[in-house]
């Protein structure tokens, strides 16, 4: 006979952890260096991704 693996819900903590501050403005920007040169504008740009969830802004220099 086979071993039964327990199967358990993740908890709602765990599910929604991180989400709810960037559903709220609260995003944890950090800087993306991988791109910083932006060619129709012809300037160095800075591009921002938030560590939570992954959402882009840039900002001319």
């Amino acid at each position: 006979m086979a071993e039964v693996i327990p199967f358990r819900r993740p908890s709602l903590k765990d599910k929604h952890k991180g989400k709810t501050l960037c559903r709220h403005g609260h995003h944890k920007w950090v800087v993306d260096k991988a791109s910083q040169f932006d060619v129709k504008q012809g300037k160095l740009v800075t591009l921002f991704r938030c560590e939570r969830c992954g959402q882009q802004k840039t900002r001319a220099l």
